[in-house]
Formats: structure tokens, C-alpha cells, sequence
């Protein structure tokens, strides 16, 4: 069994990759590091799959194994367990989820006592540890399992403390798609308890149904569901609630790009922690401009809104994110949350008295094509004719850039095209595939 940590942990098929077997070793090998570590309890919570119940009574008989002990939260957002390891204090989180993925895959996800995603060294000891047998620790000392009922709630309170006290949301009418996932409790509450009129959709989660045909990663559901009521604004999550996408009054559908550019462009401070924005190589170039010429720094940190929290605790900064929609607003929490993220937008626009129209109106993206291509082997990119190829198209492209990488969480290529001309971008995008197509 060689299982590796990908961009957001562990993730893959539950039929061969994240087995009960796998979890088994993954809780052992975790709670073994982290015991040396210091840390001798392991809060885990999970998403709707149906899997996820299978799943962490393997992930806690490991940790049990390994003499830690395991609260157990029930479904949760992966942003809810990262609040809850640090409240509750010298613990470690773990998130059953494969986030934006369907029900076939899982994945697990661990945070540190401060609620961040573990360090590359932990990872490389915890893989280490995974090549070894599994040995549980005398009788006497292994753990114990307990539930913990109050994680919901004690979400919902956080999330609302994020919000200023002098702010109502009482005017707003909002759909919430809630992706069939983890939020499809705590985040219509949040925004209900905070005066909204809300309307629900993706809150019958089944086991299969998580992100299908809903969610962040399908937009034009929620666009539809603004139209149709009429909405003020409509908030669109994904499975495990830590990317969001924002739909406007009018049906604009406003990405991670747009939500940076927002928050960066409400934030009347300009130096020291707000003195940068932290974007990825996804991010628009246009975004990297709009930013700059509102004052801020903006560097790229690698896909992953692990790295992007990295990068701004590295710069000392506090507002970063991805253009799918994982936002970091490190003043208010440690990792990618939605429902925060949504939160922040809607009452930086109250307090400004501005549609996100307005806002958006001095930020212009250059056109970009994403794509993605199923492969059987990821490492065809690095085929010679491929890398000539992307040469080539580079050497063409007057104003734009050309990515391409292996997915670090799906059996995938992304490809992106950025050019100041639209139809160019699709035509090379278009090309590039073709081409790998050509070498699977």
C-alpha cells in the first residue's frame, strides 16, 4: 500500500485507494507521529458521503491503536474541525472528505493544534510511518472515543462572530446551495440567525448525492435559483464548505478572483499585515494588476489553499485565496472557509453601501480557458513534445500565460490558457489537449 499526500492530504477512490485498510494505517501512522509530537487527542469530523461512516471507524480504531484519543464531531465543514482542533486546544483535527469530488472518492485531511494543514516535514513522517507495521501500544495505554455533540453550534456562534455586531442581514433575501454536503445544517442557520431571508437548495444529502450537480463546481444552479427569487445574493459551497462562489443580484457569478478583489478593495488599511494579497498560480493575471494598482503587493503561492496559507504567514499577511474559491481571511481563520468568506463579502459591500457590481467594475480579467483531461498516467506532461509544444504557444502569447499541471487531488491534467484575446486562448487550450490526448 503507497499512499502519498496529495495537494489537500490523502484523496481517491474508496474502492482501492482510500480503503478501510488505508484508514486503518493512516490513524495509526497520524496519532503515532503526533503522539511524538506532544498531542495525544485527535478531533475528527467528516462530510455526508456514504462512505464516511465506514471510513472513521477505521481512522479512529488507528488512532485508538496508537494510544490517542478521538472526539468524534460528526458532520461538519472542513473549516468547522480546523475552528474546533484550536479552541479546543492541544489537539489535532482530521477531515474524512474528498471535498469537491463525487461520493465514489474520500479523502482525509489533517490539521495542527493551531487549525492549519500539517507541514510537509509531519507529512514525510507520517508517510514513513505508513511503510511500517502496525503495532498498537499496550492495553493500558490505548485510547478512547467520544462524541462530541456540541460542534455544530459552536460553529454557528463562531461564524456569526465574524460578522460586525452593528451589521443585519435582516434586508437581504439569500440562496444558499449547500452542495448536498457537510454545511447543509450549520450555514443556512449561521445566515437565518444573522436576520437573512434564506433559501435553501442542496440540503438533502443522501450519501451519493454531495456535490452533484449543485455546489460550488456547477454555478449556473445558483445563478438560476438568484434569478428566480428574486435574491439579493446567492452562495454557492462545496461538499466540505471550504471554497465558496458568490452569485450577485444580477446573476453575476463571482469567483475566488472576484471575492480577493472585493475584500482587498473594502479594506481601508493598505500597510503591514494588509499590506499584500496572496493569489496562486491559478489566478488572473488581471487580478495580480487590480490588486497592485490598489496599493497591495501580490505574490503566487502553488495550488492549494495550504500553500496560500503558508505564503501569507511567511509575508507576514492576512487576505489570500485560489479562484475556486478557497478564501483565507487569516484575521478571522486559519483555513479555506465559505461560509466565512460569504460573510465577509456581504458585509464589506453593506459597510461600503456598494453592489459588488460597483466594486468589480475597475477590476478587468483577461480572458482564461480552464480545462481538465482525465488521464491514466499524470506524468505525460513531462513528455518532450508536450514540453515543446507548451513552448511554442508560450513564445505566441504576447499578453497571458500557459499552465499546465497534474491534479494533486484527481487522475487529471488542468490545463489554462490566458490571452487578451478570448478566442485565442481557446484555440491553444484546445490544441494542448489534443496533444496530450495524442501521447495517452
Amino acid at each position: 500500500m503507497d499512499l502519498k499526500f496529495g495537494t489537500d492530504g490523502f484523496r481517491g477512490p474508496v474502492e482501492n485507494v482510500i480503503t478501510p485498510e488505508a484508514c486503518l494505517k493512516i490513524g495509526h501512522a497520524t496519532g503515532t507521529v503526533m503522539k511524538e509530537l506532544g498531542w495525544n487527542t485527535a478531533v475528527i469530523g467528516k462530510d455526508t458521503r456514504i462512505s464516511g461512516y465506514m471510513l472513521e471507524s477505521a481512522l479512529q480504531a488507528g488512532f485508538i491503536a496508537a494510544g490517542i484519543n478521538v472526539r468524534l464531531l460528526g458532520p461538519l465543514p472542513t473549516p468547522g474541525v480546523a475552528y474546533l482542533t484550536k479552541t479546543l486546544r492541544k489537539q489535532f483535527g482530521v477531515v474524512i472528505s474528498a471535498s469537491h469530488n463525487d461520493f465514489l472518492d474520500n479523502g482525509i485531511k489533517i490539521f495542527n493544534e493551531d487549525g492549519e494543514k500539517i507541514s510537509r516535514d509531519i507529512e514525510k513522517r507520517i508517510e514513513k510511518y505508513l511503510k511500517s507495521k502496525l503495532l498498537p501500544v499496550e492495553t493500558s495505554k490505548i485510547g478512547k472515543a467520544y462524541r462530541f455533540d456540541e460542534s455544530g453550534p459552536r460553529y454557528v456562534e463562531f461564524c456569526k462572530s465574524t460578522v460586525p455586531s452593528d451589521i443585519s442581514f435582516s434586508s437581504l433575501r439569500i440562496v444558499i446551495d449547500c452542495a448536498n454536503g457537510a454545511c447543509y445544517k450549520v450555514s443556512p442557520e449561521i445566515f437565518k440567525e444573522l436576520g437573512a431571508e434564506v433559501i435553501i437548495i442542496g440540503n438533502k444529502p443522501d450519501g451519493y448525492n454531495i456535490n452533484q450537480d449543485c455546489g460550488s463546481t456547477n454555478p449556473q444552479i445558483i445563478k438560476d435559483a438568484v434569478i428566480k427569487h428574486r435574491a439579493d445574493y446567492g452562495i454557492s459551497l462545496d461538499g466540505d464548505g471550504d471554497r465558496v462562489i458568490i452569485v450577485d443580484e444580477k446573476g453575476n457569478i463571482l469567483d475566488g478572483d472576484d471575492l480577493l478583489y472585493i475584500l482587498a478593495f473594502s479594506n481601508p488599511k493598505r500597510t503591514g499585515q494588509w499590506s499584500g494579497v496572496v493569489g496562486t498560480i491559478m489566478s488572473n493575471i488581471g487580478l495580480e494588476q487590480s490588486i497592485q494598482k490598489l496599493g497591495y503587493k501580490f505574490v503566487r503561492a502553488n495550488v492549494g489553499d495550504k500553500y496560500v496559507s503558508e505564503m501569507l504567514t511567511k509575508k507576514g499577511w492576512l487576505l489570500g485565496g485560489e479562484t475556486s474559491g478557497h478564501i483565507i481571511c487569516k484575521d478571522l481563520v486559519s483555513t479555506g472557509d465559505g461560509t466565512v468568506a460569504a460573510l465577509k463579502v456581504i458585509s464589506s459591500l453593506m459597510i461600503l453601501d456598494k453592489k459588488a457590481s460597483e466594486v468589480l467594475s475597475n477590476f478587468i480579467k483577461i480572458p482564461q480557458i480552464n480545462s481538465s483531461l482525465a488521464v491514466s498516467n499524470k506524468d505525460v506532461i513531462n513528455d518532450k513534445d508536450i514540453i515543446s509544444f507548451l513552448k511554442e504557444i508560450e513564445s505566441d502569447i504576447t499578453v497571458g500565460r500557459v499552465l499546465v499541471r497534474p491534479s494533486g487531488t484527481e487522475a487529471k491534467i488542468r490545463i489554462m490558457v490566458e490571452s487578451s484575446e478570448k478566442n485565442i486562448a481557446k484555440k491553444y487550450a484546445k490544441d494542448i489537449k489534443n496533444m496530450i490526448i495524442s501521447k495517452t
